[in-house]
């Protein structure tokens, strides 16, 4: 029996994939527009998710030179919804979620002149 997969789909029924996926389905997973499920569609629970060769959602932030598919996986991943995500450009993704916030160069304000009173 070939390895499977279970996706939650769009209208909401449980589909079960067949291992390789088609590209096409890979890449709406890929980007979110498709959830892997549990066969009985309770979402999966990361740290019991099986290994094997599907697309997952990436988890960790993406090189900044990575695909612009990937930045929107992981802005998916991060929460956003996956029609939003891909509205936004691959520079608009790494602007938002490229750098992380504590890492974030500060821009120190303009030091304003305090006029001497002697003058």
């Amino acid at each position: 029996m070939a390895d499977v997969i279970h996706v939650l789909g769009e209208g909401g029924g449980v589909i079960r994939l067949a291992l390789p996926l088609q590209s096409d389905i890979a890449k709406r997973i890929e980007r979110g527009h498709l959830r892997r499920v549990n066969p009985d569609g309770s979402p999966i629970e990361e740290h019991l998710r099986p290994t094997d060769d599907g697309p997952q959602l990436p988890t960790e932030r993406p090189a900044l030179n990575a695909p612009r598919a990937q930045w929107v996986g992981y802005a998916v991943f991060k929460g956003m919804k996956p029609d939003d995500a891909e509205a936004l450009t691959r520079t608009d993704l790494i602007d938002r979620y490229g750098v992380e916030p504590e890492a974030r160069p500060t821009t120190p304000s303009p030091q304003v002149p305090v006029p001497d009173e002697a003058e």
